[in-house]
């Protein structure tokens, strides 16, 4: 690798937001990457359109013609659903938009990212050619097994796997050849050794009972975690390596949880979602919403910073994903405010904590993957969720009011009656979609899935034929950005569905519940403690994955000391992204960053106050249910 090593490395906020794409010095090398994406992506991209094609059929043979379609959920969810998934963690691998750690690979010299950036490589190698004859293995024996309804062959799903995987497993070679020749010799010597002494040592670590799990879901991912692997992989072979060398179970077990984790109808919504989030931003929806608020507070000392965290709010019940809402809000709002005389560095903080206190604002992506990982109602969490993020809202207003007592802004003119009547009528449009949304998933028309349909065409025609932003040609790049991110999370979320099961497998599960059973102060130690663990879990992990991984194991044990599962849920999902967002490790702190276009370091310390808002809101919230639980039809504790 060359010494522009920063072309060619993802960064952390690259990869969530547009991505960095390796850089090829090679011609040839660089054709097959080329043909990889020319196979992929329209495939890919078309998928996500047949998705939202029969949830859109689905939805109207229901509710219109009274006649539901057979099998159309099973082919969306149990059959497309995968093949997207697959397809779109190829996308985003070449893209360089797989969500991983890169705190060690930015602090770097060239030399050693590049050498860390090689391990990386043979480390997601070693993850494909470990997974691959089991995956064939699952393959051969699903070949008799069909889909109940259509009658599809399941063999033809876990093709999806074996297609994602050599595909990925080309990229990888292709990019280690692009390597220095001593680098790569060194990075591939050092995976064999480590590969043939564990191997050989299995008896060893038989003998080691379940330190193995501290040794392989610790010390295995958490130095794969740190040097740069992308996490789906980091999951993926900690997991593989745990059951090849200290079980007997089989890895092809390993693929039939994957292929479990993703093939479930409701994660059909984390691509849709991304794609509502995408339009909605570049239909004009967000900006004419924040102009709206503006209109009204933006004249008043700090009223920019209200109108921040309000558009957050606003917004976050359209899209879906923090990125998207951030990416949309920030370049609206931060050249006034900058006018004005605000700190760029305050501005990033406030967004960045403010992307964090959506976290539960439906539809939230993280609020749809909790209920389809622990069964709560995604429809419960939706409800519960609003009230946490007006709480806040409040504590994160009330510490940028403070802080601008003493600024010396300029402030605009106070608008007129009929200024603030024509923003609020302009962005009406936008005000009633996620009127819309819950209005259809309460009423029982749509889905939490299939309800990002119904926001996705509401959508396009506002962008269409209301504010005529929207052009056709702006739709297949946004298919491929939403193909990527979903891919992403997705791949994640099946690895770390094959890591959980290990886990539950190993007895680690029993063992948490008996930890966490014995914390002192019952119910509100264990909230007290779930708060600390998942606020550390979020900005290690990123919620989805932490979620996803821990989600199954805790949340029994919250239920068995009497705590509701969609308070404990809201709980979790505000810690999470008070860690997700939260320097220096969290992955939205840099996205925010990014999106804002400021030095990580220089906005450290003022986003300090505002998350201890958070942490404040937050303990309020754990401590009086009835914030969560208050406006849902069943009583808590029921």
């Amino acid at each position: 690798m060359t010494a522009d090593l920063s072309n060619s490395i993802p960064d952390m906020e690259a990869g969530l937001h547009g991505g960095q794409r390796f850089v090829f010095r090679r011609p040839w090398a660089a054709a097959i990457d080329r043909v990889i994406g020319w196979v992929t992506e329209p495939v890919a991209a078309l998928l996500v359109a047949v998705e939202i094609a029969i949830l859109a059929a689905g939805v109207v043979s229901r509710y219109v013609l009274h006649n539901s379609l057979v099998g159309s959920d099973e082919l969306a969810g149990e059959v497309l659903l995968v093949w997207l998934a697959m397809l779109g963690a190829v996308v985003a691998y070449r893209r360089g938009e797989h969500i991983r750690m890169t705190a060690l690979v930015r602090r770097a010299s060239p030399r050693v990212a590049e050498i860390l950036e090689a391990i990386s490589s043979v480390v997601v190698a070693i993850f494909v050619l470990e997974l691959m004859p089991a995956s064939i293995k699952f393959f051969q024996l699903q070949q008799d097994d069909n889909t109940p309804a259509l009658n599809i062959p399941r063999s033809d799903i876990v093709l999806a796997v074996i297609v994602g995987l050599a595909l990925i497993l080309v990229i990888t070679l292709l990019r280690l050849s692009e390597s220095d020749p001593k680098v790569l010799a060194g990075a591939v010597l050092l995976g064999v050794a480590l590969s043939a002494t564990v191997w050989f040592e299995r008896p060893a670590f038989a003998a080691l009972g379940n330190v193995n799990l501290l040794i392989f879901f610790v010390g295995l991912v958490g130095v794969c975690v740190a040097i740069g692997v992308p996490i789906a992989f980091s999951f993926g072979v900690g997991t593989l390596s745990y059951l090849a060398i200290t079980t007997q179970v089989p890895l092809n077990t390993v693929v039939a949880q994957m292929d479990e984790g993703i093939s479930k109808l409701v994660l059909l919504a984390v691509p849709l979602f991304i794609f509502l989030g995408l339009i909605m931003e570049t239909s004009g929806i967000a900006r004419r919403l924040v102009n709206a608020l503006a209109s009204l507070v933006g004249h008043m000392r700090g009223g920019l910073n209200i109108v921040l965290v309000g558009a957050m709010y606003l917004v976050s019940g359209i899209s879906g994903s923090k990125i998207a809402d951030m990416a949309a809000v920030a370049p609206v709002l931060f050249p006034d405010m900058e006018r004005r005389g605000q700190k760029r560095t305050d501005m990033i903080a406030l967004l960045a904590t403010s992307g964090a206190m959506a976290e539960t604002i439906p539809p939230s992506l993280v609020l749809i993957i909790i209920g389809s990982v622990t069964g709560v109602s995604i429809s419960a969490l939706f409800t519960a969720g609003l009230l946490p993020a007006v709480v806040c809202s409040i504590f994160l207003i009330a510490v940028a009011l403070w802080a601008s007592r003493n600024q010396v802004l300029q402030l605009s003119k106070r608008a007129t009656a009929s200024q603030i009547l024509k923003a609020i009528v302009v962005a009406l449009p936008g005000l009633l979609l996620p009127l819309l949304i819950r209005y259809f998933v309460v009423t029982g028309i749509a889905t939490a899935t299939e309800v990002s349909v119904v926001g996705i065409i509401y959508t396009l025609l506002v962008g269409f034929l209301i504010y005529r932003e929207l052009n056709w040609r702006v739709i297949y790049p946004t298919l491929l950005d939403t193909v990527a991110l979903s891919g992403a999370i997705l791949l994640i979320i099946a690895t770390a569905t094959s890591m959980g099961w290990a886990l539950t497998q190993s007895g680690f599960a029993q063992q948490l519940a008996d930890i966490l059973g014995h914390v002192p102060g019952g119910a509100i130690g264990i909230l007290l403690v779930s708060i600390a663990m998942f606020i550390i879990l979020g900005s290690v992990l990123e919620g989805i994955p932490a979620m996803v991984l821990f989600g199954p194991l805790l949340f029994p044990v919250a239920k068995a000391a009497g705590i509701n599962e969609v308070h404990y849920a809201i709980v979790a999902v505000l810690a999470m992204g008070v860690g997700l967002f939260s320097p220096p490790l969290g992955v939205g702190y840099y996205a925010a960053c990014a999106i804002g276009k400021a030095n990580p370091e220089e906005a450290v310390v003022p986003i300090l106050p505002y998350l201890g808002a958070l942490v404040l809101a937050l303990i309020v919230i754990a401590l009086v249910p009835w914030i969560s639980l208050g406006f849902l039809h069943t009583p808590p504790g029921q």
